[in-house]
């Protein structure tokens, strides 16, 4: 166990090392300018990354500014199990996050996808629709990073072939945001 721990241990240090530092600062600045302008930002998942996604905005939502005031207006889409179930039974599971954001996103808003792969087709799918809308689109991404890697505007991606360490780097990468936003917003 001791060995399993340490080579873990030095796989998530080698790749927290290899972030894109010029990729994350892209994002923050882009959610700072979103809490400045009312925008709205939504994160989506699956798997893991849907446990994420909700983490994530759990922390836009409240850690950045516990008083309310300058809250980033956020949602994580695959947040609402009775929305999932009913687009995943009459408009397929491919279709899930594109019609929520069909119906609420706007022009200029901010899309964020984590993603291990950056294949499932609801994720492709809704970076499809956020450049339809004209939204930013950024994307946390392990693996090849797949098509979501071309897709969106931005991606931070860690060519890591290890879901449970590009899942850890989902939430890292959404602490650092968390921390910066929350310093930036009480200046």
């Amino acid at each position: 166990m001791k060995s399993l721990i340490q080579q873990y241990q030095q796989r998530l240090c080698r790749e927290i090392e290899n972030l894109d530092e010029k990729a994350i600062e892209q994002l923050a600045l882009s959610l700072l300018e979103c809490c400045h302008e009312r925008r709205q930002v939504f994160i989506c998942g699956n798997g893991g990354s849907a446990g994420n996604a909700i983490h994530i905005a759990n922390d836009f939502l409240y850690g950045i500014d516990p008083e309310g005031k300058r809250a980033m207006r956020v949602e994580a889409l695959p947040a609402n199990t009775s929305v999932l179930t009913c687009l995943g039974n009459d408009i397929g599971y491919a279709n899930i996050f594109a019609h929520q954001l069909q119906v609420k996103a706007r022009e200029r808003d901010v899309l964020i996808v984590l993603s291990g792969s950056g294949n499932s087709n609801n994720i492709v799918n809704a970076l499809t629709t956020a450049r339809k809308l004209e939204m930013q689109t950024f994307a946390i991404l392990g693996f090849t990073g797949g098509k979501a890697r071309e897709l969106a505007d931005v991606a931070i991606h860690n060519d890591i072939n290890d879901m449970q360490i590009a899942e850890d780097l989902q939430l890292i990468v959404g602490h650092m945001l968390m921390q910066y936003l929350h310093r930036e917003l009480s200046l």
